[in-house]
């Protein structure tokens, strides 16, 4: 099983434990680049998919690197919706 498959397969039994790097990782692994717009962005991330022509904008966890049930979920819904995962 691939590092992908590992990951995808975590992903989608939402883990409340499911970190920031692990989501920037699933994304870049389905093609996306992460932008932050530099540093005025604060917490605003926005993933771009240049192949499929299509983005989606997080909110960085903060203080802490445990992304928000909600913000998985939809991030999840995202990914399959688009089939990427």
């Amino acid at each position: 099983m691939s590092k992908k498959e590992k990951l995808t397969r975590r992903l989608k039994n939402l883990p409340k434990d499911f970190t920031y790097s692990e989501l920037i990782s699933i994304f870049t692994m389905c093609g996306f680049i992460e932008d932050t717009k530099g540093k005025t962005s604060g917490s605003r991330v926005k993933f771009y998919n240049s192949e499929k022509d299509i983005g989606y904008l997080l909110h960085k966890p903060h203080p802490g690197n445990i992304v928000k049930g909600k913000a998985l979920k939809d991030a999840v819904e995202f990914l399959t919706t688009n089939n990427l995962i």
